[in-house]
C-alpha cells in the first residue's frame, strides 16, 4: 500500500505543469506555443523572463524533492520513497495535465537526486554547470550529467536499489532529448545565449 501510495502521490506532484502556471501568472504566452515548444524552465526563459524561468525551474525540481520528502515524513520505506520521487519524475515529463505531453526533466530529475542525497544532486548539477560552462549547449549538459548520475549515485551511495531507479530515471530523461541529440549530431543545436 505505501508503495502504491507513493506513486500516485509523487505522479500527482509532478504533473503540476508550473511552466505553465508561472507563465498565465506573468501574463506570458503559453511555453508550449513557441520556441521548442517544451514545458519546461529553459523554454519559459525563451520568453524573455527571467523570473518567470527561476520560478519555473525551481517548481519544477521542489516537486522531486517534495514527493519524496512527504514519502519520508508518513514512514514509507526507502523503496517507496525511491518510487515517489520516480513517479513524480515521470508525472512531470508524462502528466495527465497536459495530455500526458510535458517537460523533458532536468530539473525534476535534479529534485529527486536532492531528495537522495545533497552531495548526489550538487555533484550532477556540478557536471552539468560544467558541461555547459565549456560547450554553451545546454541540451549536452543534461546528457552528459544524465550519463553520469547513476555512477555518481552507485559510488557515494553504493545502494543498487537507488541507482537503478537514478539509472532509469536518467535512460527516460536521455530519450526525451531524441530531438536535441539529433541536432547536436546534424551541428544545428542552439547554444546557450546564442541567437535565435
Amino acid at each position: 500500500m505505501n508503495l502504491l501510495v507513493s506513486a500516485v502521490l509523487g505522479y500527482l506532484l509532478g504533473s503540476m505543469p508550473f511552466a505553465v502556471i508561472v507563465s498565465r501568472a506573468f501574463c506570458l504566452a503559453d511555453p508550449r506555443s513557441f520556441g521548442s515548444g517544451n514545458p519546461g524552465a529553459t523554454n519559459v526563459l525563451r520568453s524573455g523572463n527571467k523570473l518567470a524561468a527561476l520560478l519555473t525551474l525551481l517548481g519544477d525540481a521542489a516537486k522531486g524533492w517534495l514527493a519524496m520528502f512527504v514519502a519520508a515524513g508518513v514512514g514509507a520505506s526507502e523503496t517507496a520513497i525511491a518510487l515517489a520521487g520516480l513517479a513524480a519524475f515521470l508525472g512531470h515529463v508524462f502528466p495527465f495535465t497536459l495530455g500526458f505531453k510535458g517537460g523533458k526533466g532536468v530539473a525534476t530529475a535534479l529534485g529527486v537526486l536532492l531528495g537522495f542525497s545533497g552531495v548526489l544532486a550538487g555533484a550532477t548539477a556540478g557536471i552539468w554547470l560544467a558541461t555547459a560552462a565549456i560547450t554553451r549547449y545546454s541540451s549536452l549538459a543534461a546528457l552528459v550529467a544524465a550519463a553520469a548520475a547513476p555512477f555518481l549515485t552507485w559510488w557515494l551511495l553504493g545502494k543498487l536499489d537507488v541507482t537503478l531507479t537514478v539509472a532509469l530515471m536518467c535512460a527516460v530523461l536521455i530519450y526525451r532529448h531524441k530531438s536535441n541529440i539529433r541536432k547536436l549530431l546534424a551541428g544545428s543545436e542552439g547554444r546557450i545565449g546564442g541567437r535565435k
